[in-house]
């Protein structure tokens, strides 16, 4: 058995589409500071550091030792990893696997991204052509309508469902100082947007953000000397299966039906719904926070319209999602999935200001990549 490990500090930057304020090293400095004062540590009580960010969109190489001025790394171990969306929780993974195994006894994940200074749009296409990019599952935009339209027409979904996530995790952003996007939305807002690809429209759709996250992952002989409540890590699955487009059944999110389902059975959970208090869901569209509810086990297949509709995964539902605003408030793509584990962990840690859950005691985090890779971490108040 590896070591049980905790969660013991987050920070993050107060994100823009533009930080014209700080370069790219400040940026990281940014994150990287707020989540030693978070824990009340100086970076001489790091172990080891975990990064990840989309370098090549940024052009950017040798980023660990670009970036070590912001990251205080010096003369330190630093890994760097990359996995397209899914970044941010390669990185919490990374830091959860580095202390686990007794190789260190506190690690930081850093993930970060400075959009404004990168071409993110070339080197993914999204945007470049919706229409086109629909039959090619390329980019972002054209394959979420594809799917969505598919969910659509299986289950009955509607526009109108995904208008009710977009509205909801945007007026949750209203309550997070950090997030990118902060905007009040009604449901007929979302539907009067201009249409990008059917059926998403411009306020279905996360924005590009510039900004940066840091979660310290500590033993637990570390943890219980250095934090009141740390967020116990319960489980962390990272499901980067190859896949053939033709192979899979889009309807569904097979790669996060799996993965749940793994974190579930090594954390003990056998009703999801009803066991987890609060979740940070990786959602890049509103229609994904409607199709992808049934592949977290949170309905039956196809019933996630109705859960939607019930009001079930607003703040003051029984399971509230994305209290933070999520992907669709704040994106800064090597940031972006980390930012979903540093909130969770917050929540567990009673820190979640102004967004606050009561009583959360368990949290679900995942994050969204390209091949519809898919990673899941649950974290709680108890150790696991």
């Amino acid at each position: 058995m590896g070591t049980r490990v905790g969660i013991i500090g987050v920070g993050q930057t107060h994100h823009a589409s533009k930080r014209l304020d700080c370069s790219g090293v400040e940026l990281i400095a940014e994150a990287v500071t707020r989540a030693l004062d978070d824990a009340e540590l100086s970076i001489d009580d790091i172990d080891a550091f975990i990064i990840g960010n989309m370098d090549h969109f940024e052009n950017i190489n040798y980023v660990d030792m670009w970036a070590t001025d912001g990251l205080g790394s010096f003369m330190k171990p630093v890994l760097k990893v990359t996995t397209g969306g899914t970044t941010g929780t390669t990185v919490a993974a990374s830091a959860f696997y580095h202390v686990a195994s007794g190789l260190f006894d506190v690690v930081m994940g850093v993930g970060w991204e400075k959009n404004s200074e990168s071409d993110t749009q070339a080197a993914i296409t999204t945007c470049s052509n919706p229409i086109l990019e629909r039959d090619a599952f390329a980019g972002a935009i054209g394959p979420l309508a594809s799917e969505y339209s598919m969910y659509m027409k299986t289950y009955g979904a509607t526009e109108e469902d995904a208008a009710i996530v977009a509205a909801r995790d945007r007026n949750n952003a209203l309550l997070n100082p950090y997030a990118h996007n902060r905007m009040k939305v009604t449901v007929q807002d979302v539907m009067n947007s201009p249409m990008l690809s059917y059926p998403i429209k411009l306020l279905d759709m996360c924005p590009r953000s510039d900004g940066s996250c840091a979660v310290i992952f500590a033993s637990e002989r570390a943890a219980k000397k250095l934090c009141p409540r740390p967020a116990w890590v319960h489980a962390s699955v990272v499901r980067q299966d190859y896949t053939h487009f033709g192979d899979l059944e889009w309807e569904y999110m097979p790669t996060l039906e799996r993965a749940s389902a793994e974190a579930y059975k090594i954390a003990g959970i056998t009703k999801p719904f009803r066991e987890i208090d609060v979740a940070e869901l990786y959602l890049p569209s509103s229609v994904t926070g409607v199709k992808w509810m049934d592949s977290l086990w949170l309905c039956e297949r196809g019933g996630a319209p109705k859960l939607i509709r019930s009001g079930a995964t607003h703040l003051d539902g029984e399971f509230p999602v994305n209290p933070s605003g999520g992907v669709i408030a704040t994106n800064p793509i090597g940031a972006t999935a980390l930012i979903r584990v540093g909130e969770a962990a917050w929540q567990i840690m009673g820190r979640a200001v102004g967004r606050q859950i009561p009583n959360a005691k368990k949290a679900l985090a995942t994050g969204f990549g390209g091949c519809s890779w898919s990673s899941v971490m649950i974290l709680g108040a108890d150790l696991p």
